[in-house]
């Protein structure tokens, strides 16, 4: 049988194409070359991917506090927030947007049904050559798109679908190598519930900006009746106490100058540790997609705070006092309205992680606080008539009482939001914050703590507060996480969480009254040790309040310091918080009033982590995060990044997609 007669044109195009079939078969399994592929701002809460990228460029193998101290210095201590918490997916309140536009396109941020992706080439690509890109998700015709070898190639991806991705790659020498890969984008919805130290309280994204002189009232009559401390730059009303109460716009103006939170009602904060170790799994995992739901409240207790509506602490300086609901909802309200709206989208969703701290305010651990710091007569009796003074005795039967069965009641609560079972809660525990050493606790007085006249760290009081935590309080929030010996854990294989401490070590040698030789310049020159910080002289004080005769401008809220624990000086100077969202009947009605004096010098978050105290605790959290969705650690050196923002990004249409098209699936 004779062989059929090929046409000679065929002949030629078959040969022609057999060097280029043959360069596939022996290059494919060479690895010169691989496809790279990235999430492009993938911590989904930023809207610009320029905020995503200065954060990952601060970022090394070194951890996160490393970073914040990058940061700082970076910023000159005024802290990398202020740049970022006006380009959020929040409303004006703080509260999440159902849709928010990133980067120019409108997304659900509950549900996207599409994520932004950069691919390129690993390996020597050739320069000033096409390569041809081939997209398919298996819906629709692939796309195709021919751009230079060397450069990222930007599309958009379906939710819960993979979408195999070919590039033709030409050699130089006639032939080309063709290389593959999958690009499947998890995305990973996580959860932030609980109190202060969960939301980040003591570290207000725009921090309050100082200058000249501000009076407050005391309690007490007679020639110690009033004091200066520094006022907030920019309040043009009168900063005296000479003129009686002051207007309500005086208010409105004193309000509109205050320091600015990512949710001012619950002071969440970018600086939390919730926040920067989502952030930190987002810059570390270029495949992840990481959705986080903040709901942490300062001033959270299990009961008024996750299951009810709490008293808010602040109101949102971009709407006003008269405003301000004076409340904020239930976390688990909260919580569940959210996936509700997640459920429509994607019946079968759960969470993938939360993170939880609480339980401090449940044995009113501020109580015990103002009982160690307020020394004066007058204004620990008024404090004792209002509650606000407990002791170690006091805390420890609220500790013995209450609390295992609210924490019971807590596990109850969470277990339908992840699926029956609680190894995906990641319980980050509190940090000692009057330590100044190993079983050396600080030693008391009035260092940090002058900003207000009654204030003054009685020693044994301190002793015995600091005694408490470390014995009593962080071993029983311990064993009610773990199931250790807990007997509101019914079932301690699902209601056990992963409990973090990694940190307290290092918090023991960092306490509210450590300093450092390193200690910012204004902190060493004008915060006495002997609590001599301030004028006495109110003639000076109403333009100088400043004993060194420094600016109260020059402070640095966000320089490094020996201190992780913010004093009552740094709370004043960092957020100077009037708590606004207070009952009608328990608000002043003169914003020089004795009350605010005492409550502007801790409500902003005295005796809790600076941003660098926090993001030790975000370092000990991200293995537990990892462990939990089941993550490797990144590798120490990426020697092939993608390249950067400014290269030549040659960019895809977005797929259509079709109106059948079923509701994702999570990867």
């Amino acid at each position: 049988m004779r062989s059929p007669k090929i046409p000679a044109f065929c002949l030629v195009f078959l040969l022609a194409l057999a060097p280029l079939d043959s360069a596939f078969a022996q290059l494919a399994g060479t690895g010169n070359f691989h496809i790279v592929w990235e999430v492009k701002n993938r911590f989904r809460l930023f809207r610009h991917e320029a905020d995503f990228l200065r954060m990952a460029a601060a970022t090394r193998a070194d951890g996160i506090l490393t970073a914040e101290r990058r940061l700082a210095v970076d910023t000159d201590g005024f802290g990398w927030a202020k740049d970022v918490v006006a380009n959020l997916c929040l409303d004006d309140s703080g509260n999440l947007l159902e849709t928010c536009e990133r980067d120019g396109e409108r997304e659900s941020y509950l549900s996207p049904r599409d994520y932004p992706v950069g691919v390129t080439i690993s390996g020597t690509a050739p320069e000033g050559v096409d390569c041809l890109w081939t997209f398919d998700d298996g819906q629709g015709s692939p796309r195709q798109n021919t751009a230079p070898c060397d450069h990222e190639v930007r599309l958009r991806v379906r939710s819960g679908r993979t979408t195999v991705t070919t590039v033709d790659i030409p050699l130089g020498d006639g032939t080309a190598q063709r290389v593959t890969a999958d690009i499947a984008v998890r995305d990973v919805l996580i959860a932030g519930l609980g109190d202060s130290i969960a939301a980040g309280e003591g570290n207000p994204d725009q921090a309050t900006k100082l200058e000249g002189g501000f009076c407050f009232k005391r309690f007490l009559g007679g020639g110690g009746s009033q004091y200066y401390r520094p006022s907030r730059a920019g309040y043009t009303d009168d900063r005296s106490c000479e003129n009686g109460p002051s207007s309500p716009l005086a208010g409105m103006n004193w309000a509109k100058h205050g320091a600015r939170w990512m949710n001012p009602a619950c002071h969440r904060s970018l600086y939390s540790y919730q926040v920067r170790t989502a952030l930190a799994l987002a810059i570390e995992q270029p495949h992840l997609a990481v959705t986080l739901l903040p709901l942490a409240c300062t001033g959270a207790t299990i009961g008024a705070g996750l299951f009810a509506g709490q008293r808010a602490d602040d109101c949102p300086w971009v709407v006003g006092i008269e405003s301000c609901s004076g409340t904020a909802p239930a976390q688990f309200s909260e919580l569940r309205d959210l996936m509700n709206a997640v459920h429509r989208q994607q019946p079968n969703r759960t969470l993938d992680l939360v993170f939880l701290t609480v339980g401090a305010n449940d044995v009113n651990f501020a109580g015990l606080v103002a009982n160690v710091v307020v020394e004066a007569a007058t204004e620990r009796l008024l404090l004792r008539q209002g509650g606000a003074i407990a002791s170690a005795a006091d805390s420890q039967k609220a500790l013995d009482g209450d609390l295992p069965d609210e924490f019971g009641q807590l596990r109850t609560a969470l277990k339908p939001f992840l699926g029956g079972n609680l190894n995906r809660v990641v319980f980050v525990s509190y940090g000692n914050p009057a330590m100044q050493a190993e079983n050396k606790p600080c030693q008391g007085g009035r260092d940090g703590l002058d900003v207000h006249p009654a204030f003054g760290a009685d020693s044994e009081r301190l002793r015995a507060a600091a005694e408490f935590v470390e014995t009593k309080f962080l071993p029983k929030i311990r064993s009610l996480a773990t199931c250790d010996g807990a007997k509101s854990c019914r079932d301690p294989i699902t209601d056990r969480m992963i409990f973090v401490d990694g940190h307290q070590a290092a918090f023991a040698r960092h306490g509210m009254c450590v300093r450092a030789a390193n200690d910012p310049e204004f902190d060493r020159n004008c915060f006495s040790t002997k609590g001599e910080s301030f004028q006495s002289d109110p003639t000076i004080a109403a333009d100088d309040p400043m004993a060194c005769s420094e600016p109260a401008g020059n402070y640095r809220p966000y320089a490094s310091r020996g201190r992780w624990i913010r004093t009552a000086n740094d709370s004043y100077f960092t957020a100077m918080t009037y708590p606004e969202g207070m009952p009608a009947i328990l608000k002043p009605s003169d914003i020089h009033d004795a009350l605010w004096g005492v409550l502007s010098a801790v409500y902003g978050g005295a005796v809790h982590p600076t941003a660098e105290g926090y993001a030790a605790m975000a370092d000990a959290a991200l293995p537990a995060a990892r462990a939990v969705l089941g993550l490797r650690p990144p590798p120490a050196i990426l020697s092939e990044p993608l390249p950067p923002p400014g290269a030549s990004v040659p960019a895809l249409a977005p797929a259509p997609v079709p109106a059948s098209a079923s509701p994702p699936k999570t990867p």
